[in-house]
Parts: structure tokens; C-alpha cells; sequence
């Protein structure tokens, strides 16, 4: 039997196999940094053989009381992805399986990998409402894509929307390929009408070199980005560098920034409430859109969530804080879970890539009923 890794978005470090069937691994971290949770593994030459794969340092993780209630997502195809059961013992995260094929993947959460995000975006471009921009390239020279959907016009709402930050939350790109095939149906109402109403900046991917190289949080400098927002530079971080320069060149309605929450097993939004320029206007758009949301997808709800942050100078490098406070508009986290969602379970699938897009496409219908109140 053999572990590997080495394929975009791949980690997992092979301590031993033993003749039992019994596979010792270790997540490795974030290259420059010390955040780890995001792995992604093959293993070929298992097929009817019983086998358990311990995780061994789950325990030491960036989250680890993440791994409670917790399931492994599996696949011999790479597209199809179910969950198996799992166990974690406060040190190390186990599961027992026996794989029908040669080969079999194991994941943290359903993968969008590079090769995936360029077919995302070639894709999109073929569509006459769309427009794609080249801003720039980041520190392992990969290309930062953004679609230009619509076009300005008086009175038009600037919209921004954004994915992964943090690479190993991929159900953020699957949000993305969700909503973009919404918006890019000609004969979608939603579409037609928010178009009408609209223009649309969309990056699928804000992290391609933590993407490729299976980093769960941080970029090739090692940087979270998410904290990068106030002294964004390009020798550290050249994707947020870049696409700031954008927004201030197009200036900002509105902005979703799309995130996954390791711990919590609910979809939520975290909104900027903190700000120095926060009101009751805001807010009250803010409540209007989740209470929106929450009609538009019975996934999504509003009980639970992160506490309301305080402002402080640290504060003000997180990307939602930023935009919020520099560009006067309604900015928002969605967060989405790495589990299954408490009160809307699917036992065999948990929280999944499909669910993700069709949290997506809801969110635009959730924009189009608040268009109007930006």
C-alpha cells in the first residue's frame, strides 16, 4: 500500500503502514507558517482491504476540537465524494475503511484544485456577459483572475464578491461555481433582473499559491491574508495588493467575502458591524439581507454565529473591517462548515460541494431582494 500526496492541493506526511492495514499520518503545515488542518491524500493498492488511518497529530492542529463530530469525505473518482464515519480521541482523528478500488482519495472537505479553478474560469469568459482581468501575478507566479460580470451604467451597484482567502476552505469555490452559473444564465430571472441593476467583480480564488501547494490558511510568504487588508504589499501579499488596487479603482457597494468555519456546523454570516463608520442603516440592510438569505435557503440561518467584534487597530487588517470602513459599504463573512449542518443534516454527503453551490445561487437571490436598500 502506498500514501501520496504529491498532486495540486495534496497533504499528508506517511509515518508507516503497517501489515494489519493500520496507516499512520500526519497533516504537514502551511509552508512559512504554523497553521495545519487541510489534508488531502491518495492511497493505492487497498482494494478489499480492511483498513485504519489515524491521523496522529490531529490533536495539535490549528483547531482541533474542530475533529469532534467530524467525518472524512472520500472518492475514487475525484467527483464523486462521500463521507465516511470517524472517530477523534482528543489526539488523533481515526477511520476505518475498506476501499472497492486501487485507488482511493481522502480529503478534509470536497477539493477545488487548481486545474478545476481554470476551468471555472475559462469557462466563464466564454459567456458574452462577462469579462475576464488579468490583475497580476502572485509570489509563486500564478495568475490572479478576476470576472468583470455586466456592465457600469448611472445609478449601477458595484458589487464585489470573493473567495478563498484561506485556500483550504474550498467550499468557498464551490460557492463561487454555484452562483457564477446562476448569474451567467441568460434566461435566470435573478440574473437578468440584478444584471439590470448591477455590475459584478468576482474573484473565484483569492489564494492560488496556497490552493496549489495544500495549504489550509496562508500564501506562499506564509500570510493569512484575511489579516492583510490595511498594509497589503507585493513582496508579501500580492493578492490582496492587487486586488484593493482594484476596488479602489472601482469603488464598492457591496462585498461577500466567502470563508469555511473548521468548528461551528451551521452556515452564518459575520458582518462588520465594529467599524467606526457602522449605523443603523447598515444594519438594518445587513438584517434585511440574511433574513433574505434565510427564505432563499433553509441551509442558512442567523442563531449562531461569531460575537460581534469590538473595534481595534487589529481589527482593521481583516478584509470585511477594511472594505466596510474605506469604501462606505455593506460587507459581509459567509462562513460555511467543514461538517454536516446541525439542523439541516445529510448523513451520507454532510456538508458538501453541491449544497455549497446551491448556498450560492440562493445568495443571489438573497442580493437581488436587497439591491434596492444598498
Amino acid at each position: 500500500m502506498i500514501i501520496s500526496d504529491n498532486f495540486d492541493a495534496g497533504n499528508i506526511k506517511c509515518i508507516n503502514i503497517n501489515d494489519t492495514g493500520e496507516i499512520n499520518l500526519e497533516i504537514k503545515k502551511d509552508n512559512n507558517s504554523d497553521f495545519f488542518q487541510w489534508f488531502y491524500f491518495k492511497l493505492s493498492g487497498a482494494k478489499n482491504k480492511a483498513c485504519t488511518l489515524n491521523i496522529i497529530n490531529a490533536g495539535e492542529t490549528s483547531y482541533s476540537t474542530a475533529w469532534s463530530n467530524y467525518n472524512i469525505v472520500v472518492s475514487y473518482d475525484r467527483k464523486n465524494w462521500f463521507r465516511i464515519k470517524s472517530t477523534y480521541d482528543g489526539k488523533t482523528l481515526s477511520t476505518e475503511h475498506k476501499p472497492l478500488y486501487d485507488v482511493v482519495y481522502y480529503a478534509y472537505f470536497t477539493p477545488y484544485s487548481m486545474e478545476m479553478h481554470h476551468e471555472l474560469i475559462s469557462k466563464s469568459q466564454m459567456s458574452p456577459l462577462c469579462e475576464h482581468i488579468h490583475l497580476g501575478r502572485t509570489l509563486d507566479g500564478q495568475d490572479m483572475d478576476l470576472l468583470k460580470i455586466g456592465k457600469e451604467g448611472k445609478n449601477k451597484k458595484i458589487c464585489w464578491l470573493i473567495a478563498r482567502q484561506h485556500p483550504g476552505e474550498t467550499m468557498a469555490q464551490w460557492w463561487m461555481e454555484g452562483m457564477l452559473e446562476a448569474l451567467l444564465d441568460e434566461e435566470d430571472p435573478i440574473s437578468r433582473e440584478l444584471l439590470k441593476n448591477a455590475v459584478f467583480y468576482i474573484v473565484p480564488n483569492m489564494n492560488p499559491d496556497g490552493s496549489l501547494r495544500g495549504n489550509l490558511r496562508t500564501n506562499a510568504a506564509g500570510a493569512n491574508l484575511n489579516r492583510e487588508w490595511l498594509h497589503a504589499s507585493m513582496e508579501k501579499s500580492p493578492e490582496v495588493f492587487l486586488v484593493r488596487a482594484k476596488m479602489e479603482e472601482t469603488g464598492m457597494d457591496f462585498c461577500m467575502d466567502v470563508h469555511g468555519d473548521e468548528e461551528l456546523a451551521y452556515n452564518f454570516i459575520d458582518g462588520s458591524e465594529g467599524i467606526p463608520s457602522w449605523n443603523e442603516k447598515r444594519q438594518e440592510v445587513l438584517d434585511f439581507f440574511q433574513e433574505s438569505l434565510c427564505k432563499a435557503s433553509p441551509d442558512f440561518q442567523t442563531k449562531v454565529g461569531y460575537e460581534k467584534d469590538v473595534y481595534a487597530k487589529e481589527n482593521a487588517t481583516v478584509g470585511t473591517n477594511y472594505m466596510a470602513e474605506a469604501f462606505n459599504a455593506l460587507v459581509m463573512t459567509l462562513e460555511m462548515p467543514f461538517k454536516d449542518t446541525m439542523e439541516t443534516p445529510n448523513e451520507k454527503v454532510g456538508w458538501s460541494a453541491k449544497r455549497s453551490k446551491e448556498l450560492g445561487k440562493a445568495s443571489l437571490n438573497a442580493l437581488y431582494q436587497s439591491i434596492d436598500k444598498l
